[in-house]
């Protein structure tokens, strides 16, 4: 069977890429329908890396401003959602307008075009977001779509991805549907050779990949991080007096920190200033967005669109592309009754 998917929050391609990629053997596919995205530079990278062949099912705009109604047809839905302003107050007064919680539009969707799946993902946070009253809300409406959902906490570096990374990922099965999914185990994949430095430096990154400009260091940052040992960061090195940062309160173990090159990198975020930007554990720099790219798992030929700042946002937000081929293969094999190593759910409902 082909399912044909529909993105809101595409982001630059990460569950795309993972999606259309994704592969059981008996010919069952994904394959890109349409996506939504509000920043013109992901919009760009997403178009030609994904539907270069397509560049008007990529409908860059507001999803607030999207035409739902008038989208194609899909049989299955993909949606990363921001959920960082998301409360439960009252009688949820302004859920369905034009400023209400944005995870409701992946919600309109599923109520509109009654996809035969979906695949919602979110920060490992969410959880917990407003003492959980958001989660049981997100997951509430999921059900009430009529869907069977499948709420799993993954942690992408058991799966192979040279990255610490927790992502909660919902898979939901419309209630017609003689299909039961469960999270594919991570046992398969305890052999791979997950640390970063493998990831940096098999194959070597030739020196004019895309993507791949150094970002210009200070005297003194090159001078700070000669004094930090891989694994360290500002904060836990043995600093000298004129390099040490003399910050009140939280000391957040990120800052300058150097990869460990015996480990799966921290997780790789979109920020960069104020020494966030992940260090390279040998040379005294800040990793360069085609090394970051590589540590989410996307292929050199992986093309970023846009300014360095950009690019870098692009890839901190994305979901390593190898961890989303597992799950939307489990997917895949779920709908194909193929069996296949999983585990229990270990979110409740």
């Amino acid at each position: 069977m082909i399912f044909r998917l529909g993105e809101l929050f595409c982001g630059p391609g990460g569950l795309a890429f993972g999606a259309t990629h994704a592969d059981i053997g008996n010919g069952d596919a994904i394959v890109h329908a349409w996506a939504n995205d509000y920043d013109f530079d992901t919009c760009q990278t997403y178009t030609r890396n994904i539907c270069p062949h397509s560049p008007e099912s990529v409908i860059c705009c507001d999803v607030r401003k999207l035409n739902i109604e008038q989208l194609a047809p899909i049989d299955a839905l993909a949606f990363g959602f921001p959920c960082n302003d998301f409360s439960v107050v009252g009688e949820q007064k302004g859920f369905n307008g034009t400023y209400g919680p944005l995870y409701s539009y992946g919600v309109k969707v599923l109520k509109s075009h009654r996809p035969l799946w979906f695949l919602a993902e979110n920060v490992g946070g969410l959880k917990s977001a407003n003492d959980g009253n958001a989660f049981q809300k997100i997951l509430q409406d999921l059900n009430e779509c009529g869907y069977q959902i499948y709420p799993h906490l993954y942690k992408f570096e058991q799966y192979g991805v040279p990255q610490a990374r927790h992502r909660i990922i919902i898979v939901g099965i419309r209630n017609d549907m003689d299909v039961t999914f469960l999270p594919p185990s991570p046992a398969p994949y305890q052999e791979i050779d997950n640390t970063c430095a493998t990831a940096l430096e098999i194959p070597p990154i030739p020196a004019d990949a895309p993507n791949h400009e150094l970002t210009r260091q200070s005297p003194q940052v090159v001078e700070r991080l000669e004094h930090i040992q891989p694994g360290e960061n500002a904060f836990t090195a043995n600093l000298p007096e004129h390099l040490q940062l003399h910050v009140e309160g939280a000391k957040i173990s990120q800052i300058y920190k150097r990869l460990d090159p015996r480990k799966p990198a921290y997780t790789v975020t979109g920020s960069g200033g104020g020494g966030t930007h992940i260090y390279h554990y040998r040379e005294p720099r800040a990793l360069t967005n085609r090394e970051r790219a590589r540590l989410q798992t996307f292929p050199d030929d992986f093309i970023f669109c846009g300014s360095k700042e950009s690019v870098r946002k692009q890839i901190g937000m994305a979901v390593p592309q190898r961890g989303a081929k597992i799950i939307f293969e489990a997917i895949l094999k779920s709908f194909a009754g193929i069996p296949y190593e999983s585990v229990p759910c270990n979110v409740d409902e």
